[in-house]
């Protein structure tokens, strides 16, 4: 049987390369043999630290009874979610319509034509061997019957893409408020995050736009979610308390369990949104989190060429968690009569705390229990970082997770802009220098033609990018133009922005296609307008528009941006949840928002002393050169700073504190 997977740039494919299973990568050679053969389609698709889809490839596509069955009567084809989230999108979108469910890994039945007919996600041996005969015995003996099932199928995902609201009226400030009521009635104000009692996911998206709506409307109760949020997931297991970085979620609604992958999507946007709580808040421990994390990244997803690698598996050695769990007999070992109070206070039983061994969580800042128990703050911060420091050198010894080494764009841009807010949030130049290492890296490497393409790996680019590729990478070269006043930044970003109305936009409406005009054509052409665990693509896109139409004084980009806004306003507020990045542009439109233009000699300076406060309505622009409509007339002389709102411009002023008298703070704290 010839091993289709094994030229694959896909660490999950080339995981799937022995199989039993005669498994084609998507592409012209499956789809044109299940057109021939009329035969239909397994699309299976998962990603490479995807715990469950492990489990099934052991249960069921290593097994040599179910292998024969799929191969006579399938065209079984393997896709990687992250490197083609357009198919996933399209069969997820139809396993949610079938199922009322949806997750990885994801198994579609499709038609020799790509039309969903039927799935499910993960099933076991038994499930899945009844399914493949269920589906079979359909389609010999009723072909016609599943034909126009999987078209009414593809009717409907189609009807139910994206409702524009028909002749909206502007926002008011009554409905946002209302919006956030409803929002923060689903918050568990007590441990954080959504209501759940099962699994918790972090959304950083989320975090910010609460952080930023209670802010602006003096409304505690919001910031106070987000921030028990941030502290709880910092105390618990789904943070790495030895190595740093966040797991993808907890199975719990403590944070305590994490489902053990880590990948670059989450820790990327939780760096910006600990560095936005820790501006607010000036909490060590997110202080803390942001190096930490910064340092896991560095250490175990950077690749030397530049950029980072996609994720780490949740297994080693067959075993969920393994790498990151502990015996209490092993901690005793390494730390001898320190072993006691570490486990005291990172929660440590001798029978384990999860399925007979230790997760390492908190329940209480490192301050609080060493006055509880009569310890000296100092002598017992540096006890805890010696046993932290013990661990972590004996865990270097260990099987390592397996790592997905290829190179994602759109993830990427999300670190680069977490890096950018994280070098905002701390003044700490290697942050800043690491992101625009990054964002070079991919400009010159993921980048032919003026277009962008999806994945990077051994060298090699490919795969045509999608609207998220194209909106995060805008958006974060436009945070590193605001801190390094670098107009080559600016210029890249809107180049991108080109590209995406040329490829991407809809001509009935002011969205995005998630697709290119130029890319495969698949059964049903989505449009992204909800954050999932990452940012709507729509939604960052409208985010560019408006601050790149401030920058470069395209009012044409800035109506855009609102026409887009508007086009949602109903989702928008009756799920105001899934629309979070929707409503940090909204707040740009409800609440003042201003533009500060920094000249003259030591600006870049200038700038970070005036960003100390917490800023969530300011962009910046500056420099020496009258290379933008903001700067003309307004370089060449003394440091200065010019605080503007709708093009109408405060007088200039010279001292930092005199700027933040105009935008409504006093000064730090305050």
């Amino acid at each position: 049987m010839p091993n289709r997977l094994a030229a694959a740039s896909s660490p999950y494919l080339l995981q799937h390369a022995n199989n039993p299973v005669d498994w084609f990568p998507w592409g012209p050679e499956a789809l044109e043999k299940a057109r021939r053969e009329n035969k239909l389609m397994i699309v299976s698709i998962g990603y490479a630290a995807c715990h469950w889809c492990h489990v099934m490839e052991h249960e069921s596509f290593e097994d040599e009874e179910v292998a024969e069955l799929m191969n006579e009567h399938f065209v079984c084809i393997k896709v990687d979610r992250e490197e083609r989230p357009d198919i996933d999108k399209v069969y997820m979108d139809a396993v949610q319509l079938i199922t009322g469910r949806g997750g990885w890994p994801l198994n579609a039945f499709a038609l020799p034509n790509g039309k969903p007919l039927h799935g499910g996600t993960y099933f076991r041996k038994d499930q899945w061997i009844q399914a493949l005969n269920q589906v079979l015995n359909f389609w010999n003996k009723e072909p016609d019957k599943a034909q126009e099932y999987a078209t009414h199928l593809v009717e409907t995902m189609q009807r139910l893409q994206v409702e524009i609201t028909p002749n909206p009226s502007d926002y008011t400030s009554a409905e946002w408020t209302q919006a956030l009521n409803t929002w923060h009635d689903q918050l568990d104000t007590k441990w954080g995050g959504r209501k759940s009692k099962a699994n918790k996911f972090p959304l950083p998206q989320n975090l910010i736009t609460l952080l930023r709506s209670g802010f602006l409307a003096q409304r505690p109760e919001l910031t106070e979610a987000a921030d028990t949020t941030l502290e709880k997931m910092a105390f618990g297991g789904i943070y790495d308390h030895l190595g740093g970085g966040f797991a993808r979620y907890s199975v719990d609604e403590f944070w305590k369990v994490p489902h053990f992958e880590k990948m670059l999507y989450d820790n990327g946007q939780l760096l910006s949104a600990y560095a936005e709580a820790y501006r607010l808040t000036r909490r060590p421990r997110y202080l803390r989190v942001l190096e930490e994390t910064i340092g896991f990244l560095q250490r175990e997803l950077m690749h030397p060429e530049g950029g980072f690698n996609s994720s780490l598996d949740a297994d080693s050695e067959g075993e969920e968690g393994k790498f990151y769990t502990w015996a209490y007999d092993e901690i005793e070992t390494l730390l001898g009569p320190d072993a006691r109070l570490f486990c005291d206070f990172y929660n440590a039983h001798p029978f384990g705390n999860w399925e007979g061994s230790n997760i390492l969580f908190l329940l209480e800042e490192e301050e609080d229990f060493a006055a509880r128990w009569g310890l000296d703050p100092y002598d017992f911060s540096s006890g805890m970082a010696r046993g932290r420091h013990l661990l972590f050198e004996a865990r270097k010894s260990r099987i390592r997770p397996g790592l997905d080494d290829k190179i994602l764009c759109s993830w990427n841009a999300l670190t680069i802009k977490g890096l950018v807010d994280a070098f905002r949030a701390t003044d700490t130049p290697d942050f800043l220098a690491l992101a625009e290492k990054n964002a070079r890296f991919l400009l010159a490497n993921l980048r032919k033609d003026g277009r962008l393409l999806r994945n990077w790996k051994n060298g090699v680019a490919s795969i045509p990018a999608f609207l998220d590729d194209y909106a995060y990478l805008a958006d974060a070269l436009v945070a590193l133009y605001q801190v390094t006043f670098d107009k080559y930044w600016l210029d890249e970003a809107a180049s991108l922005v080109e590209v995406a109305f040329d490829q991407f936009a809809d001509d009935a409406s002011p969205l995005f296609f998630y697709t290119s005009r130029d890319g495969e054509q698949l059964v049903s052409r989505k449009m992204e307008t909800q954050d999932d665990v990452t940012p709507s693509s729509n939604a960052i896109m409208a985010l560019n528009l408006h601050s790149l139409g401030l920058l470069l004084g395209r009012a044409d980009w800035q109506e855009r941006s609102r026409a887009m806004l508007l086009a949602l306003k109903q989702d928008i507020l009756a799920h105001p949840a899934w629309h979070a990045c929707w409503g940090q542009l909204l707040l740009r439109e409800l609440v003042p928002f201003f533009e500060v233009v920094v000249t003259g000699p030591g600006a870049l300076d200038l700038r970070a002393s005036l960003d100390n406060p917490y800023l969530p309505q300011v962009i910046f622009a500056g420099g020496n050169e009258e290379n933008l409509p903001l700067l003309k007339g307004r370089t060449g002389g003394p440091a200065t700073i010019y605080v503007c709102e709708g093009h109408t411009c405060q007088l200039p002023v010279h001292r930092v504190e005199e700027a933040w008298a105009q935008l409504g703070w006093k000064g730090v704290g305050e």
